[in-house]
């Protein structure tokens, strides 16, 4: 994968798969958006260097940019989705128990101004499905919710491809450096998935 990445780090393609494999992580979490964030940057990153150009800058800067934006994008079509169809998203999000917890707690933290929540899901896993679809049931107004999003979108991005330029920059273009920073990645999801979850524990306790 590394290598055929490598041969698109240069091309306009890279960022029509990424952007697409973002958009799409909203509806099918099991997509490995981010691990493929991070293989794209490492790519471009060992391509810079064989092609002695001394900086990816420009590459990695233009996947920040269509990840953010590919992210932000795929949180709105699935925020609209979910506001239209309401009830049908309603039943859904009712058979699950982890669902329905999430929804409250995002509720809760939206109205408080805990928008910052928004972010911190971003990061943990199906985090970013349980927010949009969550903030369409409940009709959320988008000025509560676009703000955040953007901002969740923005820093997942740029985390994610820095994790891979770096990885690529210091441990090579190879394997090992993706699989530390992949791990970086898991790492950074499963702290947001504490945090996410602490303030419902602490309330939990308080009652």
């Amino acid at each position: 994968m590394l290598d055929q990445l490598g041969a698109l780090a240069d091309t306009p393609w890279i960022y029509v798969i990424v952007g697409l494999s973002v958009l799409l992580d909203v509806f099918l979490p099991v997509l490995p958006s981010g691990v493929l964030v991070i293989t794209a940057a490492t790519a471009a990153a060992g391509s810079a260097v064989s092609a002695h150009t001394g900086t990816a800058f420009p590459q990695m800067l233009a996947l920040v940019a269509c990840a953010a934006t590919a992210s932000v994008v795929g949180d709105l079509v699935a925020y609209r989705l979910a506001w239209r169809g309401g009830d049908r998203f309603d039943r859904a999000i009712a058979r699950s128990r982890r669902l329905t917890t999430a929804q409250e707690r995002l509720g809760t933290a939206l109205l408080r101004g805990g928008g910052a929540l928004v972010v911190v899901a971003r990061f943990a896993p199906a985090g970013r499905s349980v927010v949009s679809l969550g903030a369409g049931v409940m009709h959320r107004r988008v000025r509560e919710f676009l703000p955040w999003s953007a901002l969740a979108g923005l820093t997942w991005a740029v985390y994610s491809v820095c994790l891979g330029y770096f990885g690529g920059k210091w441990l090579g273009a190879t394997w090992i450096g993706t699989a530390v920073s992949v791990l970086a990645l898991f790492l950074a999801g499963a702290g947001a998935a504490f945090l996410v979850r602490r303030p419902h524990r602490m309330e939990a306790e308080a009652s």
